[in-house]
């Protein structure tokens, strides 16, 4: 058995934020190594995930969440549920948020619950888009008096800016511990999981307003085919007729668009060719639906 050093740290970091301020952009790219779904639209992420860090001294697992949000319906209350959740047993908070805007109703509402506490280490990312020294001086000031207690770091999760620094601080603000999973493994969800993220993350990208956030993945399939890869099936629900249209598209354009950037993350993630059959299907107003939630994995607040 592996021997660890005797200061050896481990410990679970809830990674939070309000909607699409890049926190599984970040993930990804401290692990160097795609496990997140990631688009320019908020609310990708849907549940709770970790993300697994191992190198000599240290061990941090990183749980990425649903951007906390009001929530419109069951799916949105059981998202912010899963972010509640991890902040609750977490080691240290990583509060991400986007510091080429003005915080914003949410990131005040999440301060709220953060204030307090003292194990918070505040990202302030997407410094690369700050024009000026004096700008983000500013929008540094600002965001700090939100949570005075918290550690501030500032980066670049897509430029890689600030890795060093805020690595260094999660990992003395961690307890001292033996790691909790194998060094080898980065993640707790099966393949088959990531391709269904994935696949929601091409129809983000391909597709416009509220249809692509009315999108659930269900994988049918994933069945390996000895030496020419792997088959995988998925139906792509939707609320209603017309969103269906839109998703197959005239011809089915639309839903091969979909279903070629899915493919492509998912042979870059499994490292095999894959073949990938995609189909539509409409169940009304699932979002609303706790019974069906529960079946696709989530878990709707229904109080």
């Amino acid at each position: 058995m592996k021997e660890f050093p005797e200061d050896f740290r481990s410990g679970f970091v809830a990674v939070v934020g309000r909607p699409n301020v890049g926190k599984s952009t970040l993930i990804n790219a401290l692990l160097r190594q795609k496990i997140a779904a990631v688009s320019e639209k908020p609310q990708t992420t849907r549940l709770n995930q970790l993300g697994i860090l191992t190198e000599e001294e240290s061990q941090i697992i990183f749980v990425d969440t649903p951007g906390l949000h009001e929530p419109v319906h069951a799916l949105g209350a059981g998202m912010n549920a899963e972010a509640q959740s991890a902040l609750d047993d977490a080691d240290v908070i990583l509060w991400v948020v986007d510091g080429s805007q003005a915080a914003e109703a949410e990131d005040r509402m999440i301060a709220e619950q953060l204030r307090e506490r003292t194990n918070v280490i505040q990202a302030l990312n997407k410094i690369d888009l700050i024009e000026t020294p004096e700008g983000l001086t500013k929008i540094r000031t600002k965001f700090q008096k939100l949570t005075p207690n918290a550690v501030q770091i500032m980066i670049s999760a897509m430029q890689g800016a600030g890795f060093e620094a805020l690595n260094a601080e999660l990992v003395q603000a961690l307890p001292a511990g033996l790691p909790y999973y194998p060094e080898d493994q980065v993640t707790d969800i099966y393949e088959r999981d990531i391709a269904a993220d994935l696949i929601r993350e091409a129809a983000l990208i391909h597709l416009h307003d509220e249809v692509p956030h009315a999108i659930a993945i269900r994988i049918d399939g994933y069945e390996e085919r000895d030496d020419i890869g792997a088959l995988v099936t998925a139906t792509l629900f939707v609320e209603r007729e017309s969103q269906k249209g839109i998703v197959v598209g005239k011809g089915g354009c639309m839903i091969k668009q979909i279903g070629t950037t899915a493919r492509e993350a998912i042979e870059e993630m499994s490292g095999r060719k894959v073949y990938l059959d995609l189909r539509v299907k409409v169940k009304k107003n699932w979002r609303s639906d706790p019974a069906f939630l529960q079946r696709m994995g989530y878990s709707p607040d229904e109080g």
